[in-house]
């Protein structure tokens, strides 16, 4: 929000001091652009709805924003990082990684199971921010590299994937993703809770304009005396917790340390945080914006599994055309806005 109106006023006064208006046109190009992602969903969720009988019932509601959680909390702090046009390719392997040490230290009590993921994937990065941010080496090589090792030290835990860790019987733990309140899962109300926050930090806080500051425009940002390199380390070390967090969750529903997760995930965080309206360039977007890209995301390979004759490749598809749709369809409404 806080971005809509840092870039929306000056064309405000603008308008004004033209004594023109914005064009009905320009105004529907602006509405579409920023709720594209919503009404394909709406759209998708309707013409599903009539398809299949089961689909829009609470039972199904309920599994679909279950499933969306665990992508949901990882895209939560990827916006964070996409909005300072940096980007992260290493939350897959980190989301794995948190997974594994969440299933090994809740063999050592549940509070260690759920802190030390957020402690090591943490340090992950803080390490990566700080690397970006004060050695002005690219996010994409710096995380790339995350990637590698993330991937390697959990394999290096888990003897090559041959060590499975299970959470044990009994344990407070499992209650984290296995529980439910009001009827709906545990992890769906932490989900809400966090994007609760993230939307209250991005709009309403120093930190949240400083981001959109950074991805708008970095020098400017830094010329006006806003800590530049200090947001981004703070921004990449936020998205590496939720990516550890995510994974800690999902531990927490598979009872176990899932070594092959994780395993192209990043993809899909970007793809689902783009598909909600923020920009790979930075400067511009929403939290609830990539909510709305993951449920889609999701949606999608819920009424695919629904339709039963089409296996797990057609997700990838069809999310991929939808994703290329939407960009295309962005980069069209933003010159139609700016006429």
């Amino acid at each position: 929000m806080t971005g809509t109106l840092t870039t929306d006023a000056p064309t405000d006064r603008v308008d004004s001091a033209g004594g023109g208006r914005r064009s009905t046109g320009a105004t529907v190009a602006r509405v579409l652009q920023r709720q594209g992602a919503l009404l394909i969903l709406a759209a998708v969720c309707v013409v599903a709805g009539i398809a299949f009988d089961n689909f829009a019932t609470f039972g199904n509601f309920s599994a679909v924003a279950v499933q969306a959680s665990f992508l949901a909390v990882v895209a939560l702090g990827m916006t964070f990082v996409i909005m300072t046009a940096g980007i992260d390719l290493s939350v897959g392997s980190v989301f794995a990684l948190g997974g594994v040490l969440a299933a090994w230290g809740s063999q050592h009590g549940a509070l260690i199971g759920l802190l030390l993921p957020l402690a090591v994937c943490g340090l992950i990065g803080l390490v990566q921010g700080l690397i970006v941010a004060r050695g002005g080496l690219p996010p994409f090589i710096v995380t790339l590299a995350g990637l590698l090792f993330a991937r390697g030290l959990l394999l290096a835990l888990s003897d090559e994937g041959a060590t499975t860790y299970k959470v044990p019987e009994g344990s407070w733990f499992r209650q984290l993703a296995q529980g439910e309140f009001l009827g709906l899962g545990l992890t769906v109300w932490i989900v809400i809770i966090l994007f609760l926050i993230g939307g209250v930090v991005l709009h309403r806080t120093t930190f949240g304009s400083t981001i959109l500051a950074i991805g708008g425009q970095e020098d400017a940002a830094d010329l006006m005396g806003l800590p530049v390199a200090r947001t981004k380390v703070v921004a990449y070390l936020m998205c590496a917790m939720l990516a550890g967090l995510g994974g800690t969750m999902m531990a927490s529903y598979t009872s176990s340390g899932v070594t092959v997760l994780g395993v192209g995930m990043e993809l899909e965080v970007i793809a689902a945080v783009v598909l909600g309206g923020t920009l790979l360039t930075g400067g511009a977007g929403t939290v609830l914006g990539s909510l709305v890209g993951v449920l889609l995301l999701t949606v999608i390979k819920n009424v695919i599994n629904m339709v039963g004759t089409l296996n797990s490749n057609w997700q990838a598809v069809v999310s991929g055309v939808i994703l290329l749709v939407v960009v295309v369809a962005q980069r069209w409404l933003a010159k139609i806005e700016r006429r």
